[in-house]
């Protein structure tokens, strides 16, 4: 944009190619964490300082941004989302991210379905969830069929079911003869015909094989819709992610399209890959295949492989759905040690999806085995995802051998199962983020995007912040949550840490990547229950602006229109901005949460002085009187 009184100094070839200024800079680098002005040449920070420090830099090329005062942070880093698959995908989507109402998600719904043309499906895949709808309730199957009588609808909910209207039943050649897939469950009516409801019992297969049942896009339209994807993550100011890869994304043809993007420079996120194994019995030889094709590390700045997982073996899985029991899992060790030692035979890093303690128990006694061997820890990355309800015990294990966390806000959208099956006390500590810091372990944040949680990470810094469910249920008390400047760290340099990029990006410091967002609102000085709503009017990666909005409009590259015209994308964008929601009771629900918190902080205080009796563990971190 032009900027007045600033003229050209440097000479050509000490020009910078972008310079941002009149910012409040958050660098994340504790030895000098906040400037004026940054400035950024090849791809890379060459100056940062006040406006005056960076004023030598402004040659007659340099394209001049001036922030307007607003904060400026170094770009966000998800550390677990599954991005290639989600491109894949992403303009056949109806997304009800940040949708308040269920009768507004059945009229966008009801409206879709009427230019969906025959043959294609509505899908709703993740990113909501019941507790966010004023009604707080789901929609029913008959609703679907009262929205779209003829044009087949699958509505996924968390990892618990699915809802699909009779049109869906049909596609899908579900009928009263289909037998229920091994740990899942379909509802049958009384005439022992489909209902429409898919259940996960507790395995989320049968939810995500029927999905898979829906058309594709073809090559062209999944490489578009990727763009797209890449566009809609810069939009909340995501410059990074770790793919975390996961059932129904095959190597190497599922990552053909981000590859070729990556050829011709056309990705405008760095993405660090894993690869998932994708059938039971066979991984062991998939990973001898990959092996012989790929090595981590192979790649660049904007794409390379990081490793393994997050599942090894089928068998180890652990299915997080809340709703249901805990699985319990047979034996796996035999083939699990297998794998891993293959891996880090031949200097593969791994991670792996772990959502109870019970599981993670296991698997460490498999790794401390091989660490007899000299296996563990042997400069290998390694981490586990998810971890709710991880030990002190188990923490301390995975410091000793060498591993590291990566937490996502999946209790955002399933804290208020997760209450209802374990107790609030529970929750309360799921997962222990701040006794994961106090031991010095490394630990990342990401959102688990997109069949589940949504792929805003400001919905994901909320709860890191707040504790809160996005229906506004407290699951952490203070004890276990961070403040501001930690949970940033952890969706920046954290996500770099675990790509062993911690020393070229995830902060705002000379020689680093150019990789910044210019906020709509300053992250550290909003209400609490604005967090949410937060967007970036301008993401910069590499020093190429890849997003641009508000005075910054058309700064950005254009992108071809979405294809195909009918996709709900077109129509509605992705996630749903529902504006400021930081009004006066919201503030006040707000306080009220902070004085039921402090409360308990009081009493636990009370406790450890002997002043007051202790109280069942299960009391959790609320006041009795808002427990009961």
């Amino acid at each position: 944009m032009p900027v007045g009184g600033v003229e050209p100094l440097a000479a050509a070839d000490g020009a910078a190619d972008l310079v941002v200024r009149n910012a409040k800079i958050h660098t994340g680098d504790p030895h000098r964490p906040q400037a004026e002005a940054l400035a950024i040449t090849d791809g890379r920070i060459t100056a940062l300082g006040d406006d005056r420090d960076i004023a030598p830099f402004v040659g007659g090329s340099t394209q001049v941004v001036d922030a307007l005062g607003r904060r400026v942070i170094p770009g966000l880093n998800d550390a677990h989302l599954h991005v290639i698959r989600g491109g894949l995908n992403y303009v056949l989507e109806l997304r009800w991210d940040g949708v308040p109402t269920l009768r507004r998600a059945l009229e966008m719904l009801r409206e879709q379905a009427g230019r969906t043309p025959k043959g294609q499906w509505v899908r709703v895949v993740g990113g909501w969830t019941a507790e966010q709808f004023a009604e707080r309730r789901l929609p029913t199957p008959a609703e679907l069929n009262e929205a779209a009588p003829d044009t087949p609808v699958f509505v996924l909910h968390l990892y618990q079911s699915a809802i699909l209207n009779r049109a869906a039943v049909k596609a899908a050649g579900l009928t009263r003869d289909t037998p229920d897939p091994r740990g899942g469950r379909i509802v049958r009516g009384r005439d022992g015909e489909p209902t429409g409801m898919l259940l996960a019992a507790p395995s989320a297969l049968i939810l995500y094989s029927t999905l898979a049942k829906a058309p594709v896009l073809d090559a062209a339209d999944q490489e578009l819709s990727t763009r797209h994807f890449l566009r809609e993550l810069n939009r909340f100011g995501l410059t990074s992610a770790i793919d975390a890869a996961g059932g129904f994304q095959s190597f190497p043809e599922n990552y053909e399209t981000v590859t070729e993007l990556a050829r011709r420079g056309e990705l405008t996120l760095r993405i660090a890959y894993h690869l998932f194994p994708q059938t039971p019995g066979q991984e062991l030889s998939d990973l001898k295949r990959w092996m012989g094709m790929v090595r981590p590390g192979d790649g660049d700045a904007w794409l390379r492989l990081n490793g393994a997982g997050e599942n090894l073996v089928w068998a180890a899985a652990d299915f997080e759905n809340f709703a249901q029991p805990r699985p319990e899992l047979g034996s796996y060790e035999g083939e699990f040690e297998s794998a891993v030692r293959l891996l880090m035979e031949h200097g593969w890093g791994f991670r792996l999806h772990a959502t109870y303690d019970e599981t993670i128990r296991r698997d460490l006694k498999v790794f401390e085995k091989l660490a007899a061997e000299g296996l563990f820890p042997a400069g290998q990355r390694w981490l586990f995802d998810h971890a709710e309800t991880i030990s002190d015990e188990s923490l301390d294990r995975v410091g000793a051998l060498g591993g590291a966390l990566s937490v996502q806000n999946r209790l955002s959208f399933q804290g208020e199962a997760f209450v209802r099956r374990y107790g609030p006390a529970a929750a309360a500590e799921a997962p222990p983020l701040r006794a994961m810091l106090q031991r010095g372990l490394t630990v990342a944040a990401g959102s688990d995007a997109t069949r589940v949680t949504s792929y805003n990470p400001w919905v994901a810094l909320h709860w890191l912040v707040s504790g809160r469910s996005v229906g506004g249920l407290t699951l952490h008390p203070r004890a276990n949550r961070v403040d501001r400047a930690t949970a940033l760290d952890l969706y920046t340099v954290g996500g770099a840490r675990l790509t062993g990029e911690e020393e070229t990006k995830g902060l705002l410091r000379p020689g680093y990547l150019g990789d910044l967002t210019i906020l709509d609102r300053d992250f550290f000085a909003v209400p609490e229950p604005d967090i949410p709503h937060i967007e970036s009017l301008l993401t910069v990666v590499g020093g190429r602006i890849v997003y641009a909005a508000a005075e910054y409009e058309g700064l950005d590259d254009a992108l071809p229109a979405v294809s195909p015209g009918w996709s709900p994308v077109a129509h509605y964008g992705g996630y749903q901005a529902a504006g400021r929601a930081g009004g006066a009771g919201a503030r006040q629900a707000e306080l009220l949460g902070e004085a039921i918190a402090e409360s308990d902080e009081h009493r636990q205080w009370r406790v450890r002085r002997g002043l007051l009796p202790d109280q069942a563990a299960d009391d959790g971190p609320f006041d009795s009187c808002f427990a009961h």
